[in-house]
């Protein structure tokens, strides 16, 4: 058995020593108030993030996948409809195409950033590509003002994922507030996470807003009188509640982040790893590095009792739900050179410094037996 500490992918419990104290007794009136789904905290919260995002509408939902979902909803997105999204995501950038009918036009990604590649979606166009789905991946702003030109010259919708980049910028503005709507996840381990599942839609469109507040509660235009088919989404009370304690903090702990990000780079600016691409404003969600020797690295820390992540080892393309989707499963050569070689190292807001170190100590030992 490996008596060393082990050094955790993630930790959330230094959060919530910090926000304890002052989240109990709101906990406390929540339950005496019965506020448990949507309700005074979650109407808080929308406000609060909606002026930290700088968005006129906030719309809570239960998961980044159903924000997700209403928005295409929202949006008018039903079958047949086509949306470019990069193959190199989560798979729940595009549960939502798939249960509205509408078909995910997956796209390689750029080689630098892992990011969709434009050049390879404007080749994948086609009548009925009603949107785009930028997806600001690990925490990296994609860049918005070359989406915004896209989707002008095709006619597109721009949906942002940014489940994974709350707080990123770009041209000054927070992702997730700059296309026509945008999606987040609370999931407790994003960087803003929940005390389970819980999602965002963002928008300045106030007709999209309204539509997707009455799609996340069963599309009621009055009490028990249902406009279309809709969906129960509502946000929970005691999720907006602990958001709200976290929010404050945010940007302390993503200064954290991008702290142990740089101190990662530094220390590994001499092996043969592909290290995120400088230049974009990066949040770090996740800390990714790309070696042929993945594999042989990551069961290395094993033994050492490091941690580490895959994102994704499964690209879209060759998940098996997909494989009755018509595509070419062999014109995505980048994200599969992604999916073979990438590795996320543990960082979090909160990780002690030692911590790093050892990761650190333990990945420049594996590339000094001479793997290059």
């Amino acid at each position: 058995m490996n008596a060393i500490a082990p050094v955790p992918f993630v930790d959330l419990a230094c959060q919530w020593a910090e926000i304890r104290d002052a989240t109990l007794p709101e906990i406390d009136a929540l339950f005496a108030s019965s506020a448990f789904v949507l309700g005074p905290w979650v109407a808080r919260f929308e406000r609060e993030i909606a002026d930290y995002l700088g968005v006129r509408h906030a719309v809570g939902v239960g998961s980044g996948t159903a924000a997700l979902h209403i928005a295409f909803a929202a949006a008018g997105i039903g079958p047949g409809d086509r949306v470019l999204v990069p193959a190199h995501t989560f798979i729940g950038s595009i549960w939502g195409l798939l249960y509205l009918g509408a078909e995910p036009v997956l796209c390689d990604v750029d080689a630098r950033t892992g990011l969709l590649d434009l050049d390879d979606a404007a080749r994948r166009m086609a009548p009925r590509t009603r949107a785009i789905l930028p997806v600001h991946l690990y925490g990296r702003a994609m860049d918005m003002d070359e989406v915004g030109a896209f989707a002008r010259e095709h006619g597109l919708m721009v949906i942002e994922d940014a489940a994974q980049a709350i707080g990123a910028r770009h041209g000054g503005r927070r992702v997730g507030g700059i296309g026509d709507l945008g999606c987040f996840s609370f999931y407790p381990g994003k960087n803003l996470g929940a005390a389970g599942e819980a999602g965002l839609i963002a928008t300045d469109d106030a007709a999209l807003a309204d539509r997707a507040r009455a799609l996340r509660n069963h599309a009621q235009t009055e009490t028990y009188v249902h406009g279309e088919l809709g969906f129960n989404e509502r946000m929970d009370g005691l999720q907006a509640l602990v958001l709200g304690h976290k929010l404050p903090h945010l940007e302390r702990w993503t200064a954290h982040r991008r702290a142990q990000a740089a101190r990662y780079a530094a220390a590994f600016a001499d092996l043969p790893l592909v290290l995120p691409a400088p230049g974009g404003d990066h949040v770090f969600h996740l800390f990714t590095v790309l070696t042929p020797h993945r594999d042989a690295l990551r069961a290395d820390l094993a033994r050492m009792n490091i941690q580490s992540g895959l994102h994704y080892k499964v690209p879209l393309h060759r998940q098996p739900c997909l494989r009755d989707h018509a595509m070419d499963r062999d014109s995505f050569p980048v994200t599969d050179r992604i999916a073979r070689e990438t590795l996320s190292l543990p960082l979090y807001a909160g990780m002690p410094d030692a911590q790093q170190a050892r990761v650190i100590s333990a990945v420049r030992h594996f590339f000094s037996r001479g793997i290059s």
